[in-house]
């Protein structure tokens, strides 16, 4: 039996989920399997099972990652899981650093760096992602929990936890369900997967749009919860102003151009998110 599970959940993204697999695949030795979840994809999954023949596929028709998570875990039996999205390319030494590190703590998160699909220069939704996507050492050693892009963790612990719940933000959820019941939740630094960049603004905000939703859901309808939304909402002005010398010194960000890219996408972004979270306050929901 294998002593630890990768888990990838996936949803019409065969390219990326090739290109996933096939990083990961010279890693794989006996101490592991690899097991892809297809959240009911309406694209043609035989180009990834023409590449390996041998890949484990199942499917769950419930939508979202975390039913797809959820799904991994219970077609497992390892004791260790390892979770990695489908469109990240982890490094070459992933999984034996996850070995390495996988008895640090309970859960275990690792570094995700963004890098760009296009080349350059950089478009303002990819400048923007460059200075602000995924600082998952602030996640964890401020916030209190991990993206599930790249998490370790154990079977018990996923079982003592209960599962990833949809429609909320749930690898934030999830986490803090489980440092609440006392796991210990730590940072890897050598735990490296990248992450595309959003290449326009019409991805961005799709994806700043669902993890409103999302944190909506985690913050609470009630009304003083409501309340507390549209406050957070109300700051959200006054976040440009604060992350501007942040865009100015960031040293991924080539000229000046792209400086000035990243500037107005977060005025953008920050205004627009400021609109949906009072949508949310004032009516439940976008």
């Amino acid at each position: 039996m294998a002593e630890a599970a990768v888990i990838i959940p996936h949803y019409n993204d065969v390219d990326r989920l090739i290109r996933c697999l096939e990083v990961l695949a010279p890693q794989v030795d006996a101490r592991c399997e690899v097991l892809v979840v297809d959240n009911n994809s309406t694209v043609d999954l035989a180009p990834v099972r023409a590449v390996f023949p041998d890949l484990r596929i199942v499917t769950e028709i419930k939508k979202g990652a975390a039913e797809a998570r959820n799904r991994g875990v219970a077609e497992t039996t390892a004791e260790r899981l390892f979770f990695i999205d489908s469109d990240c390319v982890a490094a070459p030494d992933w999984i034996a650093t996850a070995f390495a590190v996988m008895d640090r703590g309970d859960l275990v998160g690792g570094h995700v760096a963004v890098f760009d699909e296009t080349p350059p220069p950089r478009s303002g939704a990819e400048a923007f992602e460059t200075v602000f996507a995924f600082d998952f050492r602030r996640y964890i050693e401020e916030k209190g929990f991990s993206g599930t892009g790249n998490l370790l963790t154990r079977r018990d612990v996923y079982e003592g936890t209960g599962p990833f719940i949809a429609g909320l933000s749930e690898d934030l959820d999830w986490c803090r369900r489980a440092t609440a019941k006392g796991y210990r939740l730590v940072y890897a630094e050598g735990l490296r997967v990248g992450h595309p960049s959003r290449q326009d603004w019409s991805a961005l905000s799709r994806k700043w749009r669902r993890l409103s939703e999302e944190g909506f859901g985690v913050n609470g309808s009630a009304p003083m919860e409501r309340l507390k939304w549209a406050g957070k909402a109300l700051l959200m002005p006054l976040s440009i102003v604060a992350h501007i010398p942040k865009v100015l010194r960031h040293p991924d960000l080539r000229d000046n151009r792209e400086r000035g890219r990243a500037l107005v996408t977060l005025s953008r972004l920050r205004l627009a998110r400021m609109g949906w979270m009072l949508r949310q306050a004032v009516f439940g929901h976008l």
